[in-house]
C-alpha cells in the first residue's frame, strides 16, 4: 500500500524507550560485523589475564623458596621470567588497544554514516519542522559522546571481566578463607554503580538536549542570514546574553554530570585500598597468637593478587556507570534511525529512457497532516502535454508550490497520484525522477564553494566546456568571467558575495547543466527588481525552451504566454485557459491581473503601512 499521509513524531517526543534487552541487541548489533577482529581481542585478553597472574606465584616461590634456600640460580630465573611477563603483557596490551580502538573507530564511522543516510531519505516535512542544529548536535555531539564507550567499552569490559576471573581463581589456589573476606563487599560495590549509573544517565539526556538546542542557536543566530536579522534588528546583544544562559545551564550540567556518584565511587576506592591494609592486620595477629595463617610468601602473592583484583573491579564498575551513561547517547541515536521514512523508493523502481515530460495531475489530493480539516490541494486535475507551459496562479496559501513540490516527490499525494509519461511518480526510481525534473526556487541555495563547484553539484562530470556552455545560456558566464578568480571564485556563505539575480541565474546554469525534460520553476523572478529579472527571465526562457515548464508565478506578468495558466483557490483549480481566454472570463485571474497593474500617480502619496507588501 502507498503512504497515504505524512505522520511524523518529532525525535524528542518520540514514544517510549526501547526495553533495554531489545536495545543491547542493537548495540550488540553495531559490533557484530567485527566479530573476527573482537575474537583476536578477547584471545589477547585472556593470554594478557593468564601472563598478569603469573607474577606473584612467581614472587611466592622468591620469598618463600628462592631468597630462604639461597638459590640464586633459581632466583633470576624467577626474576627473568616476572620481566618476561611484563614485556608480554604490555605487548598484549598495545595490540588489544590498536585492534579494539579500530573496531571501535568503525562502529563510529558505521552509526555516524548510517544516520546521515537516513537523514537523507527523509522528506521534506521531516526537514520544516526540525531545527538544522537539532540534526547536526546528534551527529556530532551525540555520536561523539560516545567515542570513548564505543572504542575502549567492549575490550575493558573483557580484558577486565577475564583479570577478575583470573585473579580469583588464583587467589582461591592460594587461600579460600582470605578470598571470602575479599569478596564480601562486592555486590554492595555493584548496586552502588548502578545507582550513580542510572543518575548519570538521566544528567546525561539533559546535557545532550542542552546541547542540541544550543547548536540550533548558534547555526541560526551566526549564519549570514542570522547575523543580518541580529544587526538590523538591534538583537546581537540580547543574543549573547541569551547563548551565555544556554552555555550557563550546559556547564553546570557538566558538572552536575561529572560529580554524580563521585563519593560514592571514591568511597569504593577507599575501602578496596584498605583491603590489603586489613589482610596484613589480620595475618599479623594471627601471627603474634602463635598460629600464622599462611607464609609470608603466600601473603604477599596474595595482596599482590588482590590488588590486581581490585583494579580491574573498579575499572568494571566504573565502565558499568559509563555505559549506563551512554544508553542515553545510543537511545537519541536510534530515535533517528527509527524514524519512519514517508517518501521510499519502490521495492521494483520503474527506469524510464527517452522521457518525453508529460505530467498529470489526477484527481489530486493532499494535507501535510492527516487531521487537517481543509487539504491543501483537492481534486486537482491538470494536464501538461510534453514540452508545454503550465503556469500555476493564486493568492498566497492557495497550494502553487505544494503542487509544484509533488512532481519530484518532495511530498507524496494523500489522493489520486501525479505522472509524468504516463508513469505515477512513486512509481519511479529515485535516479529516474532526478534526471526527470528539475526545480529552480526563489530562495537559491549555493555551497560554500567555487563557483564550478556549486555548478558541477548537478553534474560531477562536466567539462570546463560544459560549465561555459550552460553559464552562457543562463547569461551569467560575462559575471564570472569578471571575477578575479573566474569558475574558482568562492561564492561565499549561502552564495552572499553575489546579488539576487545572479544567484538565481547560478542556479538555471546549474539546472541546465542536468538538461532535466520536466522544469519546475518556483517562483524563480519574484524578488529580483525589474532590469534583474528580465535578465533571470531571459535565462529562464532559453533553460525551458523544448522542455515541460511548471511555473509557480508571483508576477503575472512573466506568464502571459505560457500555453495554460491553472488559477488556484483553496486548493482548487477554478480557472484554467490561456491568458487571452481568462481575461475574458473575467473572473479570478482577470481580478489577480486588475490588482496587479499600476495605479494611477495620486496627488499625494499614503504612508507605508507595515506588514503591507
Amino acid at each position: 500500500m502507498r503512504p497515504t499521509a505524512i505522520d511524523w513524531t518529532p525525535p524528542e517526543r518520540a514514544q517510549g524507550e526501547p526495553r533495554p534487552p531489545a536495545q543491547w541487541r542493537r548495540i550488540l548489533a553495531l559490533f557484530r560485523p567485527y566479530a573476527g577482529r573482537l575474537t583476536v581481542v578477547g584471545l589477547l585478553v585472556a593470554a594478557s589475564a593468564v601472563v598478569s597472574v603469573v607474577s606473584p606465584f612467581l614472587l611466592k616461590a622468591v620469598l618463600d623458596t628462592a631468597i630462604p634456600q639461597g638459590r640464586t640460580g633459581l632466583l633470576s630465573l624467577l626474576a627473568l621470567g616476572m620481566v618476561l611477563a611484563a614485556v608480554v603483557n604490555s605487548i598484549f596490551n598495545v595490540l588489544q588497544t590498536l585492534i579494539s580502538t579500530t573496531v571501535g573507530q568503525r562502529v563510529m564511522h558505521d552509526l555516524r554514516t548510517a544516520v546521515y543516510s537516513h537523514l537523507q531519505r527523509q522528506s521534506l516535512a521531516f526537514f520544516t519542522r526540525t531545527r538544522t542544529g537539532e540534526v547536526q548536535s546528534r551527529i556530532a555531539n551525540d555520536i561523539g559522546g560516545m567515542q570513548s564507550t564505543v572504542t575502549s567499552t567492549a575490550t575493558s569490559l573483557v580484558s577486565n571481566f577475564t583479570a577478575v576471573i583470573a585473579s580469583v581463581v588464583a587467589m582461591v589456589a592460594l587461600d579460600w578463607r582470605l578470598t571470602v573476606v575479599s569478596l564480601l563487599l562486592l555486590p554492595v560495590f555493584v548496586w552502588i554503580s548502578r545507582r550513580v549509573g542510572n543518575e548519570r544517565k538521566k544528567i546525561t539526556t539533559e546535557r545532550q538536549k542542552q546541547l542540541a538546542a544550543m547548536s540550533s542557536a548558534v547555526q541560526e543566530s551566526l549564519s549570514v542570514s542570522g547575523i543580518l536579522l541580529g544587526r538590523t534588528m538591534g538583537r546581537s546583544d540580547s543574543l549573547a546574553r541569551e547563548f551565555t544562559g544556554q552555555s550557563d545551564q550546559l556547564a553546570d550540567l557538566e558538572v552536575r554530570a561529572s560529580m554524580a556518584g563521585r563519593w560514592r565511587m571514591n568511597t569504593i576506592q577507599i575501602v578496596m585500598a584498605a583491603m590489603p591494609a586489613v589482610i596484613y592486620w589480620a595475618a599479623g595477629l594471627s601471627a603474634a597468637g602463635g598460629a600464622p595463617i599462611v607464609s609470608v610468601g603466600t601473603l604477599v602473592a596474595f595482596v599482590t593478587l588482590q590488588q590486581g583484583l581490585f583494579r580491574p573491579t573498579v575499572s568494571l564498575l566504573s565502565t558499568g556507570v559509563d555505559v549506563q551513561t551512554s544508553l542515553a547517547l545510543f537511545q537519541r541515536i536510534f530515535e533517528y534511525l527509527d524514524l519512519p521514512v514517508e517518501i521510499a523508493e519502490p521495492p521494483k523502481p520503474l527506469t524510464l529512457t527517452g522521457i518525453r515530460g508529460e505530467v498529470r495531475f489526477e484527481d489530486v489530493d493532499f494535507r501535510y497532516d492527516p487531521a487537517q480539516e481543509r487539504p491543501t490541494l483537492s481534486g486537482v486535475e491538470l494536464k501538461v502535454p510534453a514540452g508545454s507551459s503550465l503556469a500555476v496562479v493564486g493568492e498566497t496559501g492557495s497550494g502553487k508550490t505544494t503542487l509544484s513540490y509533488l512532481v519530484p516527490r518532495l511530498y507524496d499525494v494523500t489522493g489520486g497520484r501525479v505522472t509524468i509519461d504516463g508513469v505515477d511518480v512513486r512509481d519511479l526510481s529515485f535516479d529516474t525522477l532526478a534526471r526527470a525534473v528539475g526545480v529552480v526556487s526563489q530562495e537559491t541555495y549555493l555551497f560554500h564553494a567555487s563557483v564550478a563547484e556549486n555548478l558541477r553539484f548537478a553534474k560531477p562530470e562536466a567539462t570546463d566546456a560544459e560549465l561555459v556552455e550552460a553559464a552562457r545560456a543562463a547569461q551569467v558566464h560575462e559575471t564570472i568571467a569578471a571575477l578575479p578568480d573566474g569558475y574558482d571564485t568562492l561564492v561565499g556563505e549561502r552564495g552572499y558575495r553575489f546579488s539576487g539575480g545572479e544567484k538565481q541565474r547560478l542556479a538555471l546554469a546549474r539546472t541546465i547543466l542536468r538538461n532535466p525534460p520536466v522544469l519546475i520553476l518556483d517562483e524563480a523572478t519574484s524578488a529580483l527588481d525589474n532590469r534583474t529579472e528580465h535578465a533571470v527571465q531571459r535565462a529562464v526562457d532559453t533553460l525551458a525552451a523544448g522542455r515541460t515548464t511548471i511555473t509557480i508565478a508571483h508576477r503575472l506578468s512573466t506568464v502571459r504566454a505560457a500555453d495554460q495558466i491553472a488559477v488556484l483557490d483553496h486548493g482548487e483549480v477554478v480557472e484554467l485557459g490561456t491568458h487571452e481566454e481568462l481575461v475574458e472570463l473575467d473572473g479570478r485571474y482577470a481580478a489577480l491581473l486588475r490588482r496587479e497593474a499600476p495605479e494611477p500617480a495620486a496627488a499625494a502619496p499614503e504612508p507605508a503601512v507595515l506588514g503591507h507588501v
